[in-house]
């Protein structure tokens, strides 16, 4: 960092247990997200995606925070809370699920966690979750206590961060399945480790259970990736929208629908058991959805960076949608998008005009995810 550079950080803004390491090991700037402070830059992110798809890197995503439900009716009131199924989760298994509001919104698109019988984890994506469950519970008539636990997510991703957990936990751990968790100890470390992440990579999440071991465990797993080129990191914008991972609020937030976005699969409207949106949820897929989202080749030169704000998209000179997250593959070459579009304007081939930084260009709807459409780099599948 130069002389002239600063980062100021307040006291309302929470720190990560790992805040100090991240600083040590090049982060250079920093976002907000579910009230923390979240490292975005390390260099290069072109560099950084590289590291992501050829070795491996190590992500403070401490900001995941945790919504814990446990008591003697947690499973009846998890299951409130979204609309998939959960009646054959298993203690030791992991789900993506959504929540949805009475009108059938997307609050949040966490990772469920089963810790217990009547024990779970909803790790988060950027909302205050937290409150909204408490707030269903007054009135749910359910025994559970609900909280946000001292626990802090790191996110060991990439091709290669298999060797590393093997050389932390031993052969044992190459046993773990794809979305499943088991409780260990590093060094005495108390974790919790899910075979998950937000990379589309072969990846692992290191559940930190006690806040003041955060920068004895950054350096454990850093020094434990050296023989392997693990670098420090931030989750890559690239290699998410290459895979069509979802980014909440900027693909979708309280006004988006599950239909919108092709997760139907994810709602269970036959289930005898209520969740929260249910009735709206059965409306809508009825009426069918107005929108739908979409992948995007965007013509032109590379795009400078991702978009910071949305990008309309043109039909016959009336906007028919908009640009959520862009950015240029340079593993495609290519600049690819995701978008909500009118949902008669969907069709693969479609083509629109879209104002990308200041410039007109052609775009195309295309299939997606953009690589790796069977998720193999992920599940470890040949």
């Amino acid at each position: 960092m130069s002389d002239t550079e600063q980062i100021w950080f307040g006291t309302q803004i929470r720190r990560s247990p790992f805040f100090e390491a991240v600083q040590r090991w090049g982060a250079r700037s920093f976002s907000v997200y579910n009230h923390m402070y979240i490292p975005r830059d390390f260099g290069d992110p072109v560099q950084n995606y590289w590291n992501l798809v050829e070795n491996a890197i190590l992500c403070d995503v401490a900001v995941e925070r945790q919504v814990e439900i446990a008591g003697p009716d947690a499973a009846a009131f998890t299951q409130l809370l979204t609309p998939r199924d959960l009646s054959k989760m298993k203690v030791g298994q992991c789900k993506y699920v959504l929540l949805t509001n009475a009108e059938g919104g997307i609050l949040n698109d966490p990772i469920l966690l089963r810790l217990g019988e009547n024990h779970f984890w909803f790790s988060l994506a950027d909302s205050d979750v937290l409150f909204w469950a408490q707030g269903v519970a007054v009135n749910a008539g359910l025994d559970v206590t609900i909280r946000e636990p001292d626990v802090s997510p790191l996110q060991l991703q990439g091709p290669k961060s298999g060797q590393i957990m093997q050389a932390l936990f031993g052969d044992e751990i190459t046993e773990l399945r794809y979305f499943h968790l088991r409780e260990l100890e590093l060094d005495g470390i108390p974790l919790v480790v899910s075979r998950t992440g937000w990379s589309g990579e072969l990846g692992y999440e290191l559940y930190l259970c006690d806040g003041a071991r955060g920068d004895e465990l950054w350096e454990r797993i850093m020094e434990a990736g050296k023989p392997f080129g693990l670098a420090p990191g931030h989750t890559s914008t690239i290699r998410r929208i290459e895979g069509a991972l979802l980014s909440y609020r900027a693909d979708m937030d309280i006004d988006t629908n599950p239909y919108e976005l092709g997760l139907g699969r994810l709602i269970d409207l036959d289930m005898e058991a209520n969740f929260v949106g249910k009735d709206a949820l059965r409306r809508i897929k009825a009426e069918g959805a107005a929108r739908k989202q979409v992948g995007l080749i965007l013509e032109g030169e590379p795009l400078p960076g991702p978009n910071t704000t949305y990008w309309p998209l043109y039909k016959d000179d009336e906007t028919v949608g908009k640009v959520t997250s862009a950015v240029y593959s340079p593993q495609l070459d290519r600049n690819i998008a995701l978008a909500l579009v009118a949902a008669e304007h969907a069709a693969l081939g479609t083509e629109f005009d879209v104002k990308a930084s200041g410039e007109t260009r052609v775009a195309r709807v295309v299939e997606k995810p953009f690589y790796d459409p069977k998720k193999k780099s992920a599940t470890g599948a040949s």
